[in-house]
C-alpha cells in the first residue's frame, strides 16, 4: 500500500494505545475520480494501510445539462458501495468525505447526495475552491522546498483547476511547523472552471489535430491570466524565488510517461522532477498520439486516453504562464491534507481531554 512518511519522524511522540486504536478515512470524489485513503496515525504524521481509486466520471455531461446524468451516478455509487465496505472493514473512527466541482455545479446534487448517504451511509461534504487548495497545498507541504521563498502548487481536476501560491518559511522551519502554519502562508488561489473532462468534451479527447491541441492551451491560458495579473507572480519567478509543485492524474501520467514505465509505480513517481523542456516534449508526443496508442501505453491506459491530452494542454499552459524551469510531481495531495487535518484534531481532542481530568496521587 501506499506510504505518507511521517512530517517529524525522528523526533515524534510516541503514539499511545488510545490514538493506536484510531483509524482515519479520507475520500475525495472529483468530478472524474472516487479516491479513498484510509490511514493511522504514525508521530506527527499518519501512514495509509489501505487505499482506493477508480474513474467514475460523475462530470460527464455536466456542461451541456447542468445536471448528474444518471449513468455517472451509477458509477460513482458502485464505487462509494466499495469505499463504504472498506470503511466498515477497517474499523475507521474518524472519517471526512468530500465533494468537489462536480457536486458544486449540478443543480440535481442535493437529490444525489441524499441518494448516496441512502444507499451506502457516507455523507458527502460540498467544499469550496479554496479549502480545496488549502488541503491540497496542505497535503503536498512534505515536498516543499524550504529554500525557495514561495510555492506554486496547482491541482488539475476533472471540472476545474486550482491554482495557489504560498510564502514558504525558511529552511530552519521544519516540515510540522510549515504544516502547523497551514493556510495562514496562502498568499493567493485562483480557481477555473476548466478540468480534463469539461476541456475534452468542448474540444474532443480522441483523434486531436496539433490546431486544437493549441486553442485548448490559449484556453486555458487566458483563464490563468487574471490570477497572475492580479498576484503579479512573474517577478518572483523572474527572480528565482518560486518553485512549482503539481498534484493531478496528468503530472503523474507525465512522469511516468517520461521514465518508461511499464506500469504505474508511485515510489517513482512522487516527489520526481520533471523540466519544462521535457514537459513540453512529452505533451506534444501524446497529444501526437493516437487514441488506440494511448490506451495501449502502460501509464495512460483505456480510462485516461481521451482525457490526457487535455491535461497536458492545461499543464502547458500552467507552465507557459509561470516559466519556472521545472516542476515537482506530487501523487499526494487533497486526501492527505485531510488526514494531516483529521489527525491533528484527534490529537489535540485527546490531549484537552487528559487535561481535564482530575489527578491521582499513586504514589505512598
Amino acid at each position: 500500500m501506499a506510504k505518507c512518511a511521517p512530517l517529524e519522524p525522528t523526533d515524534a511522540p510516541a503514539v499511545s494505545a488510545t490514538e493506536s486504536a484510531q483509524v482515519f478515512a479520507a475520500l475525495d470524489l472529483g468530478t472524474n475520480n472516487c479516491r479513498l485513503l484510509i490511514a493511522r496515525r504514525a508521530g506527527e504524521g499518519f501512514r495509509v494501510f489501505d487505499a482506493f481509486s477508480r474513474i467514475v466520471r460523475l462530470g460527464e455531461g455536466l456542461n451541456g445539462s447542468g445536471r448528474l446524468s444518471s449513468e455517472a451516478q451509477a458509477r460513482t455509487l458502485g464505487a462509494l458501495h466499495i469505499c463504504a465496505a472498506k470503511i466498515r472493514r477497517r474499523g475507521v473512527t474518524h472519517m471526512r468525505a468530500i465533494a468537489t466541482e462536480a457536486c458544486r455545479r449540478a443543480s440535481n446534487c442535493d437529490e444525489f447526495l441524499h441518494r448516496v448517504r441512502r444507499e451506502t451511509g457516507i455523507g458527502l461534504e460540498i467544499i469550496s475552491n479554496d479549502e480545496e487548495a488549502s488541503l491540497a497545498f496542505l497535503g503536498c507541504m512534505p515536498l516543499l522546498d524550504p529554500d525557495v521563498g514561495h510555492a506554486l502548487v496547482f491541482d488539475i481536476g476533472g471540472g476545474s483547476t486550482e491554482i495557489a501560491c504560498m510564502a514558504v518559511p525558511g529552511p530552519d522551519a521544519n516540515s510540522l511547523d510549515l504544516a502547523n502554519q497551514g493556510a495562514s502562508q496562502l498568499r493567493g488561489w485562483h480557481s477555473i472552471p476548466i478540468g480534463v473532462v469539461t476541456l475534452a468534451e468542448k474540444h474532443g479527447g480522441q483523434d486531436i489535430a496539433i490546431e486544437a491541441y493549441s486553442a485548448m492551451v490559449a484556453e486555458v491560458e487566458a483563464a490563468l491570466a487574471p490570477f497572475e495579473t492580479r498576484e503579479d507572480l512573474h517577478q518572483l519567478v523572474a527572480r528565482g524565488e518560486m518553485q512549482m509543485l503539481g498534484t493531478s492524474g496528468t503530472v503523474t501520467t507525465l512522469a511516468g510517461v517520461h521514465q518508461c514505465l511499464k506500469r504505474y509505480d508511485r515510489a517513482r513517481v512522487d516527489g520526481c522532477y520533471l523540466d519544462f523542456e521535457t514537459v513540453h516534449r512529452i505533451s506534444r508526443d501524446i497529444a501526437a498520439m493516437s487514441y488506440e496508442m494511448r490506451k495501449a501505453h502502460p501509464c495512460i491506459g483505456r480510462e485516461r486516453a481521451d482525457l490526457v491530452v487535455a491535461g497536458c494542454a492545461i499543464l502547458e499552459a500552467v507552465c507557459r504562464t509561470w516559466p519556472v524551469g521545472r516542476l515537482r510531481v506530487a501523487d499526494r495531495g487533497l486526501r492527505e491534507g485531510m488526514l494531516y487535518t483529521m489527525t491533528r484534531a484527534a490529537r489535540s481532542a485527546l490531549q484537552a481531554t487528559a487535561a481535564e481530568r482530575p489527578h491521582v496521587n499513586t504514589w505512598t
